[in-house]
């Protein structure tokens, strides 16, 4: 293995890459705020920047709900039915991976 190579797969290799990922992050953190400051805040950007957490939110897990099928459907009614009705995020958690552990238990 060249020296390169031999320096990527050892453990040092992985705290490079680990703190190369860490200033990206963090990069892009700053980024979006140096970006944003230039930015005048009307009232259609408000709402859509309200917006973005949910639409995150569903982008991350409709996909997993679809290659999960109707166990993971009814999960994730159940988590948005305890979200609704308590407006706590660790109930709802708790509530969607409960009912997805009772339907697997069962099938």
């Amino acid at each position: 293995m060249s020296g390169f190579g031999a320096f990527i797969a050892s453990p040092w290799g992985s705290a490079l890459a680990i703190a190369a990922m860490a200033l990206i992050t963090f990069l892009c953190r700053i980024g979006g705020l140096v970006l944003m400051s230039h930015v005048r805040i009307t009232p259609r950007i408000e709402r859509g920047l309200r917006a973005l957490p949910g639409s995150i939110i569903v982008a991350t897990i409709l996909p997993a709900a679809l290659d999960g099928g109707w166990p993971a459907f009814a999960a994730l009614s159940a988590a948005v039915a305890a979200m609704a009705t308590t407006r706590v995020d660790i109930l709802g958690l708790a509530a969607g991976l409960g009912a997805l552990s009772v339907i697997r238990a069962f099938l």
